[in-house]
């Protein structure tokens, strides 16, 4: 099979995502199943290279046409916006200005043809802030870069994927956005990725918002016969294997052990917990509804540890992994 292009944005690099990159573009198997393309800064992925001890190369690139994906060496689209003296592990607007246009430039890439999918490393939001770009995080900005007007998160780990019907909002808020035809969209959008990924017939289960799905209304106020219920009937009368609304508790330990391809979460935490509990270290992050495919390490910059060399490249390889399954299977 033809290999596809993935840019990885470096993302804030003031963060780990320099260092995972150059360990992670240092495996035989992520050589073996891409054809990695940096969008960054060539000089920072170096000095991750010696913090990190791997002996890549890094070839400047100042335009995608220009990668040679038969060298060795790692393929940067240098943007040069990081000063030499950037501090690694504190937040700044140069590093938050940084890590936006390297997004920017990576969609102008794969809409250009030269790439099949986007791998994004971490970015900070306080200095995304800072820059003046304010938007909550990658999936939002990239569906303003790319203008969709809606897209869903979905965070895959060894055991477990799960697409959220809402996230960056406070519960409160994300109760009264809950309604039927924003519920279909989101299995829809999951069911299409799957089955793109080779999952043919995907068991889908959909989480209830209340304690024990409601208890036939004992527990709530009516949300799962009037929010999520319409939308899973939706989705069986289309065929699909959807079930639910389920108390979250007893679906999402159904799914761990295998039961479910994919869970449906109404709110962040509702998703996010189980997910980081079974498998943050190999945790991705996809955004699923893009024109584009993006795939996400599950990590934050951890600034903390920063420019130490001990960052766990593991997240990022998996996410290269799932960006690869999900690229257009024609690509050059």
């Amino acid at each position: 099979m033809t290999r596809p292009t993935i840019a990885i944005t470096m993302g804030d690099p003031a963060g780990i995502g320099p260092e995972v990159i150059m360990k992670a573009l240092a495996q035989p198997q992520v050589q073996a199943i891409c054809n990695a393309l940096v969008i960054g800064d060539a000089n920072r992925l170096r000095k991750a290279g010696q913090i990190v001890g791997v002996s890549l190369e890094v070839d400047a690139l100042s335009d995608a046409k220009q990668a040679n994906f038969a060298s060795k060496a790692v393929q940067c689209v240098d943007l040069k916006l990081v000063p030499d003296d950037l501090p690694f592990g504190k937040v700044s607007a140069t590093a938050g200005e940084a890590a936006y246009r390297y997004i920017e430039k990576a969609v102008q890439v794969v809409q250009a043809g030269l790439a099949q999918g986007i791998c994004t490393a971490p970015l900070s939001k306080e200095a995304l802030h800072a820059a003046g770009h304010k938007y909550p995080g990658h999936t939002e900005l990239l569906a303003h870069l790319t203008g969709t007007p809606e897209v869903s998160m979905m965070l895959v780990s060894p055991k477990l994927r799960v697409i959220h019907v809402t996230t960056h909002i406070g519960l409160l808020d994300a109760i009264e956005k809950i309604e039927p035809g924003l519920v279909e969209r989101v299995i829809a959008r999951g069911h299409d990725v799957l089955v793109r990924a080779g999952v043919a017939n995907p068991k889908i289960g959909v989480c209830a918002i209340n304690p024990h799905a409601g208890e036939n209304g004992l527990f709530g106020r009516g949300e799962e016969a009037a929010k999520i219920a319409p939308a899973v009937q939706a989705c069986q009368r289309k065929g699909w294997d959807v079930r639910g609304p389920l108390p979250a508790d007893t679906l999402f330990f159904l799914a761990g052990r295998g039961d479910f391809d994919m869970v449906v979460a109404m709110y962040h935490d509702q998703g996010h917990g189980p997910i980081k509990v079974l498998g943050l270290e190999a945790g991705v992050n996809i955004t699923v509804g893009l024109p584009v495919i993006r795939t996400s390490v599950d990590h934050g910059t951890a600034f903390d540890i920063a420019g130490k060399g001990i960052a766990d490249e593991r997240s990022l390889i998996e996410a290269l992994r799932q960006a690869v399954d999900l690229a257009p299977k024609n690509a050059a």
